[in-house]
C-alpha cells in the first residue's frame, strides 16, 4: 500500500505516517505540507493507494478541491483527516466524493480503524455525526470517471478549453469562478489522461490532431 499525507502540520504529518508504516503496513508514504506540494507529488511520482488531506493546509479551499481530487486520481482512496468536526464540514465532505472524514480528536487505534476501513472500500464518517444506517444523510457523490467511456469529466474539458485559449492557471480560475489550487489538480488530471506532463505537450497534442 502506497499512501501520501498532505499536512501543514509536521509533527502529525509524521505520526500519521508512522501509522500507517506500523499499523497498516505501508510500503510507501510520501509527505506533502500544501496542497501545490501534493499535486507535484501524484503528478510525477505515481500513483497512490490512500491519499489523506487536511482541510486546513494552504491551498486548500474546501470541497471543490476534495472533489478535484477525487475526480483526478480515482485510482486512489481519498480521505479528510481534519482537526474540524462541524456536521456540516463532514457533510460536505463527503458529499465531493471523499471516501471518508477522520477526526484528529480520534486515539491513534481508531484512525487506524478508519484508515483501513475505507482501504477495504467502505466509507468512513465519524461517530459524531450521528448517520443511522435508516437516514444516512447525504451520500458521497463519486466522481470518479468511467475509463471506458470519455477520459474526461465536464469541468475537466471546461479547464482544457480554457487551456486551449492560451490561459493561464490564474486566469483559468477566474473564468471558471474555481481556486487556482482546483485547476492545478484538474490540469494534472488531463495531462495524465493526455498522457503529457506539461501545458505545451498537452496543446501541442491536441492541435496535432
Amino acid at each position: 500500500m502506497r499512501a501520501l499525507v498532505a499536512d501543514d502540520h509536521e509533527l502529525f504529518r509524521s505520526g500519521l505516517k508512522q501509522l500507517l508504516l506500523d499499523e497498516l503496513d505501508a510500503e510507501e508514504v510520501r509527505e506533502a505540507e500544501n496542497l501545490d506540494q501534493a499535486i507535484e507529488i501524484l503528478t510525477n511520482e505515481g500513483a497512490c493507494d490512500l491519499i489523506l488531506v487536511d482541510l486546513r493546509m494552504p491551498g486548500m479551499t474546501g470541497a471543490e478541491d476534495l472533489a478535484a481530487l477525487r475526480d483526478g486520481f480515482p485510482e486512489a482512496k481519498v480521505a479528510v483527516v481534519s482537526a474540524w468536526e462541524e456536521r456540516a464540514q463532514i457533510i460536505s465532505a463527503l458529499s465531493a466524493g471523499v471516501h471518508g472524514y477522520v477526526p484528529k480528536s480520534l486515539s491513534s487505534a481508531e484512525i487506524a480503524a478508519a484508515l483501513r476501513s475505507i482501504l477495504e472500500g467502505r466509507i468512513y464518517a465519524p461517530p459524531s455525526l450521528g448517520r443511522r444506517d435508516s437516514n444516512p444523510g447525504p451520500q458521497p457523490t463519486l466522481l470518479a470517471y468511467d475509463a471506458s467511456q470519455d477520459k474526461l469529466t465536464a469541468r475537466q474539458k471546461e479547464v482544457l478549453n480554457e487551456l486551449l485559449k492560451g490561459q493561464a492557471s490564474k486566469e483559468i480560475a477566474r473564468s471558471l469562478d474555481i481556486a487556482e489550487g482546483t485547476v492545478k489538480i484538474h490540469l494534472a488530471a488531463i495531462y495524465r489522461a493526455l498522457g503529457v506532463r506539461t501545458r505545451a505537450e498537452a496543446i501541442a497534442k491536441l492541435k496535432s490532431h
